[in-house]
């Protein structure tokens, strides 16, 4: 929770110090404690509606967090304490600790970051390695000069968010999972392994699911101490969302649980119908009606949830009527804990991917290739863009797999190093700024047990149904969005559905989105105010900046074009530093 800034105690750090305060504010943050390390300075600031402590002094000794960690199965001062305590660099004993955060620590004279297992929380630097934030826009207002970098922009615009290491701007990347940082006059870089399974196993079903159902219950359990009842948990018609219920109730935990949509839609009337049998209240939050907003209001909120969202929102949240963020506070509101059930298709089989052997860059062109040529101008090469992320798909698994076709269980790597990191790794850092937020499926001890699951027991979800059965028999007996209860056997129309996907060869998988365009335009969930009348109030709607890589004009799928003008408003941002 909270966040971070440092940069070079040099002769510009004090003014580059208090620019980064000023945004961190207009980001909501109002505390800061200043923070000098060997070599840097700066400040650590705590999330804005509360939670843990996530700071602690000892002496000439510190650690603070941004994100959400346990270790030991501790929280707050308690886990701050004893971390410290054993801390030693580089830091390898991952049995311990726990969640998606960066870590700053300063021990014995010396000073260090690192990252959780996957490097989900972002800890954002320059390339001179001057400037470490966890605010993306309080690292560009350090630079003086920036740049648009092609591959991420077309990655943020296709995929929601770049992959590997990088951001939208040359001059700014992500530390990785693999690196952990010692600062000083000179920063250097340790290499810390991080493995994964690469094979799957023949342990039985019920031995599976009393370990990932132990490991579940140990990483709930610190949070049900800690938080007790002031919770919030999403429900929808699906397994994930469920299965996270079914951990808090376990714990002994009575969340407060939420759906998003209107009334008539699937998931509202799934949770109901949950919520009525079992007896608790469901909050349903309809965000397309939580306000509405007039042109002459939309400057002034799309100005507020590019500051709160730290300018790269995943979703509909900058061109909105306010509502993302109102029901982004309200889950953390008084120091609640956020529950999420990301990262659950971890135990599916979520790139719908026959069960052998394929190159990454059959991968990578069978998810990634969300594009058509009608969208981007010539300079644009679909296999330079699908090179990079073929690419960066073998640094995420291991350059041993280079020039090789990957084993089926390490392609199931690619979904938590790769696709998890960038979309899910982008949300974690945005809420878990403003407090608590537990994505319990993105621990690394649940996605290794997912990783030894063989594919068969991942397509249609059926270990992860029998998994909720296990832990909560009375919630797994409702009715779900795919046409079957939780503690019954999939339909042979829902097998079918993943088959019909499954099936199909990667080269088609590759034409599939371009061949979908050619259909007719395409909706997303996330909407937003993206008429001339209301964008126009914020944007030149000829993007300026953006033509140099979108043919605009020609864009007809919601999401793409929302995404386009979220570069566009950005680079408005950025305009007296873009070279």
């Amino acid at each position: 929770m909270g966040g971070l800034y440092l940069i070079k105690d040099d002769v510009r750090a004090a003014d580059a110090v208090a620019g980064a305060r000023a945004q961190f504010e207009r980001h909501g943050f109002r505390n800061f404690t200043d923070i000098c390390v060997p070599g840097f300075a700066g400040f650590h600031t705590p999330p804005f509606h509360g939670g843990p402590e996530s700071l602690f002094i000892s002496g000439d000794d510190l650690i603070a967090v941004a994100g959400t960690m346990s270790y030991d199965g501790k929280l707050g001062t308690k886990a701050l304490s004893a971390l410290l305590a054993d801390f030693s660099f580089p830091f390898t004993d991952w049995t311990r600790i726990r969640g998606q955060f960066v870590l700053l620590v300063k021990k014995a004279g010396r000073a260090f970051l690192i990252t959780d297992y996957f490097a989900a929380f972002q800890l954002f630097h320059d390339a001179d390695d001057r400037v470490f934030s966890t605010s993306f826009l309080a690292t560009a207002q350090s630079l003086d000069k920036v740049r648009f970098d092609a591959q991420s922009v077309y990655e943020f615009a296709f995929n929601v968010f770049p992959t590997g290491n990088d951001s939208i701007l040359r001059e700014i990347g992500r530390t990785g999972p693999r690196h952990q940082v010692e600062l000083g006059d000179v920063v250097t870089r340790a290499a810390v392994e991080k493995p994964l399974p690469a094979a799957a196993t023949r342990t039985p079903v019920e031995e599976r699911i009393a370990v990932t159902a132990g490991h579940l219950r140990s990483l709930v359990a610190p949070y049900a101490d800690h938080y007790g009842d002031k919770v919030q948990c999403p429900l929808s018609g699906g397994l994930d969302s469920r299965l996270a219920l079914a951990l808090l109730r376990d714990a002994g935990v009575r969340p407060h649980v939420y759906v998003y949509g209107a009334p008539g839609d699937g998931d509202v009337e799934i949770a109901r119908n949950i919520a009525k049998g079992e007896g608790f209240e469901l909050e349903v939050f309809e965000k397309a009606k939580h306000h509405a907003v007039t042109p002459d209001e939309f400057e002034e909120m799309v100005a507020r949830n590019f500051q709160e969202t730290d300018a790269l929102v995943t979703d509909g949240g900058l061109f909105d009527n306010g509502g993302n963020a109102a029901a982004r506070h309200a889950r953390q509101r008084g120091g609640q804990l956020a529950v999420s059930g990301g990262c659950g298709e971890v135990f599916r089989n979520f790139f719908y991917l026959p069960d052998r052997r394929m190159t990454a860059r059959d991968v990578v062109g069978a998810f990634f290739a969300r594009y058509t040529s009608a969208d981007v101008v010539p300079e644009f090469k679909p296999e330079k863009f699908l090179g990079n992320l073929e690419a960066k798909a073998i640094r995420a698994v291991g350059e041993e797999y280079a020039g090789t076709r990957l084993p089926r269980p390490v392609i199931e790597q690619l979904y938590p190093r790769m696709r998890c990191r960038a979309f899910f790794g982008r949300e974690i850092s945005l809420v878990g700024r403003q407090g608590g937020y537990l994505m319990p499926f993105f621990d690394h001890r649940v996605v290794s047990d997912a990783l030894t699951l063989p594919i068969g027991l991942k397509n249609a979800g059926v270990f992860e149904a029998e998994l909720l059965a296990h832990i909560d028999p009375a919630l797994a007996a409702y009715p779900s969005s795919y046409g079957y209860a939780f503690n019954q056997k999939p339909t042979v129309e829902h097998r079918m559905s993943e088959l019909g996907t499954r099936v199909r060869p990667p080269w088609m998988r590759k034409r599939s989105y371009a061949l979908r365009r050619r259909l007719g335009a395409i909706e997303d969930e996330h909407g937003g105010l993206l008429t001339p009348a209301f964008l126009g109030r914020v944007l030149d709607l000829h993007f300026p900046h953006m033509s140099r890589f979108f043919r605009v004009e020609n864009i007809a799928d919601t999401g793409l074009y929302r995404r386009v003008a979220a570069l566009e408003y950005l680079a408005q941002h950025l305009e007296d530093r873009l070279a």
